[in-house]
C-alpha cells in the first residue's frame, strides 16, 4: 500500500490524539508510601500492590508511546503502511484499528510467537 492510499491528516490526528492520551497516563505520578504504622500490614500490602500496578501501567503506556512516536516518524518519512519486517503493505483494517502498527499481521504473529 502506498502512502497516497492513506489520509495523512486523519492518521496524524488519530496518532496525535493517542499520543496526548498516553502522555497524560505517563505523567501521572506514582505516590510514595506514607509513614507506616504498626498494625497496618494489610494496608501497606495494598499500597505496595497499587504502586506496582501503577508502575506497570506507566511502563506499558511508555512503550505504547514509543510505538506511536515511531508511527509519526514513518508517516513523515513516507514509509507508513509498510511492514518493517517484510516490507509488504499492512492491511488498511489493521491500520484503522492500530494506526501505530509497524508490522503486517503475519509478521506480528511470528514476532509474538518468538517472544513467548
Amino acid at each position: 500500500m502506498r502512502m497516497a492510499d492513506f489520509d495523512r491528516d486523519l492518521i496524524r490526528a488519530a496518532l496525535l490524539e493517542e499520543r496526548a492520551r498516553l502522555l497524560a497516563d505517563v505523567e501521572e505520578t506514582v505516590q510514595a508510601p506514607g509513614q507506616m504504622t504498626y498494625g497496618s500490614q494489610a494496608a501497606a500490602a495494598s499500597h505496595v500492590f497499587e504502586q506496582q500496578r501503577d508502575l506497570a501501567l506507566r511502563d506499558r503506556a511508555t512503550q505504547h508511546l514509543e510505538l506511536v512516536d515511531a508511527a509519526l516518524v514513518r508517516l513523515d518519512d513516507g514509509s507508513f503502511g509498510a511492514c518493517l519486517r517484510c516490507g509488504r503493505p499492512i492491511a488498511p483494517a489493521r491500520l484503522d484499528a492500530l494506526p501505530w502498527a509497524a508490522h503486517c499481521i503475519e509478521c506480528q504473529t511470528a514476532i509474538d510467537r518468538d517472544h513467548r
